[in-house]
């Protein structure tokens, strides 16, 4: 982990804040980046909580911008030091402000109140009567911290959350709450300029879940060993009288028990976890097994997602909710009822015969479990890949191998390059065509594509009847999702 002080324009970046008031005392809040996915979580959190919200960005577009808007939200386009007059009691910066951002940079010269995201959340909602949760993990953490919320919520706990996904129940990702429990996904991705440290650090967890641990965000990580380090300082945030839940299929999530006070539950599809599943079926709505608590039938589950990835997501909140004294009952209702997550396998048509779906997968493993579960779900149909590396680690040579093999799975293969930022290394960059290449020795069909818009046309052209189209991206794809269900619907109508 790195620290700002290490960092060569430290002096902009160390410097003495002034204190924040306690939450009570706090009118007026001040985001600035208010459109970011957390960001505008978090201003909807304040605004339920009776503060005063407003903000300003770059960009305001939707869904965020909208959802704002819904809720009487102020959003300032364009960045001035002239927004932050009058003085907000607290503003709050977020992680893409650098040192010299206008506001930001006014902030720290006018000696404002102010915190990173991860500090204003926990300053203002992660409070001493509050049991909080943090769902951590380099996979799977927003489907189960939302798999959580839900079932929670369908147990008739009314618990506060803020995921860094939406359910699609539901118009936020995020809600105050009336119960003790506040359910947080835990990003071990860095906090401000001004603070280095993964966000993850500052949610003193009552209970914690960690669901994986690979290396992932080679732009602020230095390497595997580096990235590991901060999954343990995690775990050693959670107090004695607390609970650490792992997956325990991982050896390296299992290792993070041995530094610890708390105590520690496991979770997985191994025979030597806590809480376990067995006798996992396919069925036509997603699949089924048994869940099995120290060693005892607790009943069937019936769960309406694919992949085994998402039967470790369900055994971790089973877990989870029988610590707290839920009954299996409950908990089995709760699972069998998730509409699931918004780009998690989300179902966006299935025009012309073609089952279109949108996916976040964006590191390899990522990448191979969901191919993994879409081949389970559909093993009839032919399965067509389309990938965008687009994060600042799936952008990097360091991963082209990785996903040499993790798209073998699919029956052919449609890669867009990766975006080209001002500051990249070009020979840190990976390449497609070598990525393509690889796979066409393997014997996987591949193309990869400058744009988007050339990717769509020949997407398009090579989808029939019968197909499963899995769009994997952790940014928008350039509105790829819609406008192939737009074409292929156009196509079918004649």
């Amino acid at each position: 982990m790195k620290s700002a002080s290490e960092l060569p324009d430290s002096p902009l970046r160390t410097f003495d804040r002034p204190p924040v008031p306690e939450p009570e005392a706090i009118d007026d809040v001040y985001l600035i980046g208010i459109c970011g996915t957390g960001m505008g979580a978090l201003a909807g959190l304040f605004q339920e909580a009776g503060k005063r919200v407003r903000g300003s960005d770059e960009a305001a577009y939707p869904p965020m911008s909208t959802h704002l808007a819904d809720r009487g939200i102020p959003v300032l386009e364009g960045y001035d030091p002239a927004h932050l007059d009058p003085a907000p009691d607290l503003t709050i910066v977020g992680n893409a402000c650098t040192p010299t951002h206008p506001e930001a940079a006014a902030a720290r010269e006018q000696r404002l109140p102010q915190q990173s995201f991860p500090e204003a959340l926990a300053h203002s909602f992660l409070t001493d009567d509050r049991h909080s949760v943090v769902v951590a993990g380099t996979h799977g953490k927003t489907t189960t911290t939302g798999l959580l919320v839900h079932t929670l919520h369908a147990a008739g706990t009314d618990a506060g959350f803020l995921i860094g996904g939406v359910m699609q129940d539901r118009e936020q990702s995020y809600g105050l709450g009336t119960d003790a429990p506040f359910v947080v996904e835990g990003d071990e991705y860095d906090s401000a300029y001004f603070d280095k440290r993964p966000k993850f650090l500052h949610y003193r967890p009552d209970t914690a879940v960690v669901t994986s641990v690979e290396f992932d965000h080679a732009d602020i990580y230095d390497d595997a060993d580096d990235y590991r380090e901060a999954f343990e300082a995690f775990a050693g945030l959670v107090p004695a009288d607390g609970l650490l839940v792992l997956c325990g299929d991982d050896d390296r999530v299992r290792a993070l028990a041995s530094v610890t006070d708390a105590r520690v539950r496991t979770y997985g599809l191994d025979a030597g976890t806590d809480v376990r599943a067995a006798n996992l079926q396919p069925t036509a709505d997603g699949q089924a097994f048994d869940l099995i608590v120290d060693g005892t039938d607790r009943g069937t589950v019936a769960l309406p997602m694919h992949g085994r990835y998402n039967v470790r997501n369900a055994l971790a909140v089973a877990t989870v909710l029988l610590d707290r004294g839920h009954d299996a009952d409950a908990i089995r209702d709760g699972l069998s009822s998730f509409p699931g997550m918004k780009r998690r396998q989300e179902v966006r048509g299935e025009p012309g015969g073609v089952l279109v779906l949108d996916d976040f997968a964006h590191h390899p493993t990522a990448v191979s479990a969901t191919i993994d579960g879409i081949r389970r779900a559909y093993p009839d149909r032919r399965l067509v890949a389309v990938f965008e590396p687009r994060s600042n680690s799936s952008r990097r040579k360091v991963f082209e191998d990785a996903y040499g093999r993790a798209l073998t799975g699919a029956d052919a293969a449609f890669l867009k390059a990766p975006p080209v930022r001002h500051n990249d290394d070009a020979g840190a960059m990976l390449d497609p065509e070598a990525v393509v290449r690889s796979l066409e020795a393997s014997g996987t069909p591949a193309r990869a594509f400058a744009d988007t818009p050339a990717l769509h046309s020949a997407l398009v052209d090579a989808l029939r009847s019968g197909d499963v189209a899995l769009l994997m991206s952790n940014g928008s794809f350039d509105g790829l999702p819609a406008h192939l269900v737009d074409a292929l619907h156009r196509r079918s109508n004649g």
